[in-house]
């Protein structure tokens, strides 16, 4: 039980490390973390990204142009299954007076001594479409 605490702090870890970069408008430490054969789902895209490659294609288009002033990751929590390890969380930005709230999973797979996602689901935590909604 031990090396799974020490498992996922080193998995939140990683994420909070990408999400910062991500922050200052550096999409790149999320790319450094997933593997080859990663999937991608976000609520901007009306298709599933497949791959790598894929989703740096992605990630360039959006270079520099996402920028947040500060953001919390909201009770994360790590489940293990075998060589794989769920990442949930909910998480807030804060940019420029706004917030914005989302839900992820991040599925990371062991490889080797490491650790990389290899499926990603973000969405968002209350419609922005639905009225009558409220900031939760």
């Amino acid at each position: 039980m031990a090396a799974e605490t020490e498992v996922a702090e080193r998995i939140i870890r990683m994420e909070t490390s990408a999400l910062e970069r991500w922050g200052r408008g550096d999409p790149g430490g999320f790319l450094a973390i997933s593997a080859p054969d990663v999937v991608y789902f976000d609520p901007y895209l009306e298709h599933r990204i497949d791959g790598l490659e894929a989703l740096r294609r992605r990630y360039e288009e959006i270079w520099g142009k996402v920028r947040f002033d500060r953001f919390e990751l909201i009770d994360p929590k790590v489940q293990f299954c075998g060589s794989a390890a769920v990442l949930t969380f909910n998480y807030v930005s804060y940019a420029a007076g706004q917030c914005s709230r989302w839900n992820c999973t991040e599925v990371y797979r062991k490889t080797g001594d490491s650790w990389e996602i290899v499926q990603t689901h973000w969405s968002y935590t209350t419609h922005p479409g639905i009225v009558g909604a409220t900031d939760r």
